[in-house]
């Protein structure tokens, strides 16, 4: 599932292929924009910003997209297949100089001025591969509302930008407490390293083909997609539960002898459908 590192190394990709160059080619598969033809500007850039990706065109226009679960860009050669999906599911087609981006499966797809990004993007709190990133804002946004769950708390954009559910297990992980931790019972010591941590993880991963967090050959992820087997530590099963109010998937996974604080109790309902998620697009 696309997260902060995802979507960063999504646009390098577009950026790479269609920075500087002037588009032949625009198709836009949603209703709103059926109509809109870029035929003939140039494409400026393509910058992320937390889990947002931002196309910027000449003319001030920007096109912002959002993979969420399942979207992805893909960047083509001139006469290579067209891999990503079936064309059903192709939302967006942008070609230049022989090299044709596809956004298959976008969930969000809108044109803004460039001068306004920031109605799309302003919420958003210090972003962790960005040139905002400003560890000590992050961590007093993190611990605002002492009682919120820790993972809960990760996952809100706009306390940092760019961590998704794989990094808020990984990370809750590392630091040897379970997701449901409300901030406020943080260690002061583990609270201070949180930032850094992430910004490590998501450094290290953005140009890596598959992410990694554990440093060991063969184990890519400590606890994530991991259940029930056993945990890499300790060889307790890892368990899994969602988190949240139910409104959005977000599969939680945690070692309970490695991770201290609340949990689910064994038995409780789980509404994740699928404890071996596969990888990123």
């Amino acid at each position: 599932m696309p997260e902060g590192d995802t979507v960063w190394q999504a646009a390098r990709r577009l950026h790479s292929a269609l920075a500087g160059e002037v588009l032949t080619r625009s198709d836009f598969r949603v209703p709103k924009y059926a109509t809109v033809d870029l035929t003939g500007r140039k494409v400026l850039d393509a910058v992320a910003r937390g889990k947002h990706l931002l196309t910027r065109f000449e003319g001030g226009l920007t096109l912002h997209t959002h993979l969420r679960m399942e979207g992805a860009w893909k960047v083509y050669g001139e006469g290579e297949r067209w891999r990503g999906g079936p064309g059903h599911q192709i939302r967006a087609i942008l070609a230049a100089a022989g090299r044709t981006a596809v956004g298959y499966r976008l969930p969000v797809l809108e044109f803004l001025r460039t001068a306004e990004e920031e109605r799309a993007v302003g919420h958003l709190g210090p972003d962790l591969l960005g040139p905002d990133w400003d560890a000590g804002r992050a961590l007093s946004n993190l611990l605002a509302e002492p009682s919120r769950p820790l993972g809960e708390a990760l996952l809100d954009q706009r306390n940092l930008a760019g961590i998704g559910n794989v990094y808020k297990s990984e990370l809750c992980f590392l630091l040897g407490v379970t997701p449901w931790l409300p901030v406020g019972a943080l260690p002061e010591d583990y609270a201070a390293r949180l930032p850094a941590l992430a910004k490590k993880l998501l450094e290290a991963n953005r140009d890596r083909p598959v992410r990694q967090t554990t440093g060991v050959r063969h184990h890519d992820l400590f606890v994530y997609g991991r259940a029930p087997r056993p945990c890499l530590r300790c060889g307790t099963p890892v368990r899994v539960a969602d988190q949240g109010d139910g409104s959005q998937e977000r599969p939680t996974y945690w070692c309970p002898s490695c991770q201290q604080g609340p949990a689910p109790a064994p038995g409780s309902p789980q509404k994740w459908r699928d404890r071996y998620p596969r990888r990123d697009n």
